[in-house]
C-alpha cells in the first residue's frame, strides 16, 4: 500500500487513493454533481478512466480521494445489487431502468392503473439497513410512464449473501410494487331526489359522474332518474342491471333526512353486504354494497360540490378488483381529511394516503 492509500472501515477490499494519484484508474461508481436549483445528475459514469484534466473537476465536486475496489467472492457492487433487487421488487405492470444511475434503479408504470404497495414486505426489506426502496403511496392512481419509486444499495459494496437473502425473501411473496389494471366498467347511474325528478332543479350529478368515470376508462350505459321512493329507486337500479351495467352508482339521498331513502332502494334492488358511512371528509355518508357480483356505490351530495371525495379514493380500487367493506373504509380515516386546496393537486397530495 502506498503512502497515499487508505483502507475504508467496514468495506473489505476497498481502498482510497488521492485523486491526483488516480489518473489512469477506473471509477468504481458514478460521481454526482449538484448545482442548487439547476441540476442534480451524473457527472462521471462508473467505468470512466480518470484523465489528468478530470482531476480538478473531481476536486470541484468535493472528491479528494477515489476508491480502489477489489471485490471478494461474497461481495457485490452497488450497481449489481440494485439490479438484482429491482427485479425482485417489481411486479406486474411495473418496469425498471435497464442500468443504474448514481447507484439507483428507478421504477415506472408500464400501464395506466392503480399502484399497489406490499407495505409489510417493503418494511421488512428496508429493515435490512444496507438496502433501500422508496415508493409512492399505496392505492395511488398512476399513468403509464409515471415514476413509482427507486431502489439502491446504500454502501458502495455489500455482502452478496445479504443481497441474495433479500431477493429470496422478496420472491417468496407478493411483489412490493404492482400496477393493477382497471377494468373498463359499464356503469349505470341512478339519480335520486324529488327535486330533480320533478324538474324543480337541474341535475348536476350526471355530468360529474360521466367525467370521473371516463377518466378511469369506464363508460355509462344507462342513466335513470327516481324520486325519493325506495321501490322506484330499486326499479331503476334493476333497469340499469338489465341494460348490462356492471357497476351501479346512485347519487343523492344518503344523509339523515326523512326523505333520504336511497339506501332502502339499494336493499330492495337486492344489495347485500351494504356498508354505510366512511371516516372521510368529504364523503362521510357514502355507502357501498353488491348486487350479485356488481358493485353498488351510494354517493352523497358532496360528490356534486367537491372536486375530489371518497368516491375518487374507492372507485379505482373497485375497478382494480378489490372488495370494499368496513375494514377497508375504516382504514381511510388516516389521511381521509381533504384540505380543500384552492388549486386541487390530487392525487399529488395527502388525501386518502395513510
Amino acid at each position: 500500500m502506498s503512502a497515499g492509500e487508505q483502507t475504508v472501515a467496514g468495506q473489505a477490499g476497498t481502498m482510497t487513493v488521492p485523486v491526483e494519484e488516480a489518473v489512469g484508474m477506473v471509477l468504481p461508481h458514478d460521481v454526482t454533481e449538484i448545482i442548487r436549483n439547476v441540476r442534480k445528475g451524473r457527472a462521471f459514469k462508473k467505468g470512466h478512466i480518470i484523465r489528468q484534466e478530470d482531476v480538478e473537476s473531481l476536486r470541484r465536486l468535493g472528491k479528494e480521494h477515489v476508491y480502489v475496489l477489489s471485490l471478494g467472492p461474497d461481495e457485490v457492487h452497488e450497481n449489481e445489487a440494485a439490479l438484482l433487487v429491482a427485479r425482485a421488487l417489481a411486479g406486474e405492470g411495473v418496469g425498471h431502468s435497464a442500468e443504474p444511475s448514481e447507484g439507483k434503479i428507478g421504477f415506472t408504470a408500464e400501464r395506466d392503473g392503480l399502484l399497489k404497495i406490499n407495505q409489510e414486505a417493503l418494511f421488512q426489506f428496508n429493515m435490512l439497513g444496507e438496502l433501500m426502496c422508496a415508493t409512492l403511496q399505496d392505492n395511488t392512481p398512476v399513468r403509464k410512464g409515471e415514476q413509482l419509486g427507486a431502489t439502491r444499495l446504500i454502501p458502495l459494496v455489500a455482502r452478496r449473501s445479504l443481497v441474495e437473502e433479500a431477493v429470496a425473501g422478496l420472491q417468496a411473496g407478493i411483489p412490493v410494487l404492482r400496477v393493477l389494471p382497471l377494468r373498463q366498467a359499464a356503469a349505470g347511474l341512478v339519480i335520486t331526489g324529488n327535486e330533480v325528478y320533478a324538474g324543480r332543479i337541474q341535475d348536476r350529478f350526471e355530468e360529474v359522474l360521466r367525467t370521473k368515470l371516463a377518466a378511469l376508462g369506464a363508460s355509462v350505459v344507462q342513466v335513470r332518474f327516481a324520486p325519493d321512493d325506495p321501490g322506484q329507486i330499486a326499479t331503476e337500479i334493476r333497469s340499469c342491471l338489465d341494460a348490462g351495467a356492471d357497476l351501479i352508482v346512485t347519487s343523492g339521498g344518503m344523509s339523515v333526512d326523512p326523505d333520504d331513502v336511497t339506501r332502502l332502494g339499494m336493499v330492495q334492488a337486492g344489495a347485500e353486504e351494504l356498508v354505510y358511512g366512511t371516516p372521510v371528509l368529504p364523503g362521510a355518508m357514502l355507502a357501498v354494497a353488491r348486487i350479485g357480483s356488481v358493485p353498488v356505490i351510494g354517493l352523497p351530495a358532496c360528490g356534486m360540490y367537491h372536486g375530489i371525495t371518497v368516491f375518487d379514493l374507492l372507485v379505482p380500487r373497485i375497478l382494480a378488483g378489490e372488495q370494499i367493506g368496513r375494514r377497508e373504509l375504516a382504514a381511510l380515516g388516516h389521511g381521509g381529511f381533504c384540505r380543500n386546496c384552492s388549486v386541487c393537486q390530487y392525487p399529488v397530495c395527502n388525501f386518502g394516503k395513510c
